[in-house]
């Protein structure tokens, strides 16, 4: 009998990933594996309280906004639309908690762990480099933690999420059969900065010097 493996979509492109990342300016990885549960329910309804409860967040109600709760990220992308993102491993058992707060109320829970995968980008870069792509403002005034937003990236659909404004780091929730695409042209675009690194303290934040 032959034995059962997983592979994540980006398993090819580890070490592309890995080469092509600046330590000191952008740094691209793969999070495989992530349970990722859509959930549809009336923001208004008792099922959506019960959801809250079961969960330890009230689920954010405006829409391109996310809440943190334990290991749980609550990604709010419509108005009666949420993408939880667990931890790797957790899937059947919170699918299994929404299912019984939903109960006989309207509204869907469905597993939809293997339609994308996640890819982080962070570093002071960051930012520089996921707009050579992406037409939003990644400006930490205008998408800061907490933020989250459907775009087009290098015209390939994603879910960006601020992780943290500061350092700064987001995720890129891509749809798997476009992840080596994405993968790839991150690769590409993070190479210029592979021969940069942050400016001296004191100099400007967006002052870098190129080394030779």
């Amino acid at each position: 009998m032959a034995e059962l493996y997983g592979e994540s979509p980006l398993t090819s492109r580890t070490h592309a990933l890995d080469r092509d990342s600046a330590p000191q300016a952008v740094r691209l990885t793969e999070i495989a594996f992530t349970p990722q549960i859509g959930l549809r329910v009336d923001p208004k309804s008792s099922a959506a309280e019960r959801i809250s409860t079961a969960i330890g967040a009230m689920l954010p109600h405006q829409p391109d906004s996310a809440v943190h709760t334990g290991d749980l990220l609550v990604l709010a992308l419509g108005p009666d639309e949420w993408l939880l993102v667990g931890r790797e491993g957790t899937a059947g058992a919170l699918q299994a908690t929404l299912t019984a707060a939903l109960g006989e109320d309207h509204g869907a829970v469905v597993d939809v762990s293997a339609q994308r995968t996640i890819i982080g980008v962070s570093g002071p870069m960051s930012r520089d480099l996921l707009n050579q792509g992406c037409a939003l403002d990644l400006h930490p005034r205008a998408f800061g933690e907490g933020r989250c937003a459907q775009t087009l990236l290098a015209r390939t659909g994603v879910v960006v999420v601020c992780r943290d404004a500061e350092l700064p780091s987001f995720w890129l929730l891509v749809r798997s059969s476009f992840a080596r695409y994405t993968a790839d042209w991150l690769a590409d675009a993070a190479t210029e900065y592979r021969t940069t690194v942050p400016a001296a303290p004191g100099a400007a934040a967006n002052d870098y010097a190129v080394c030779s």
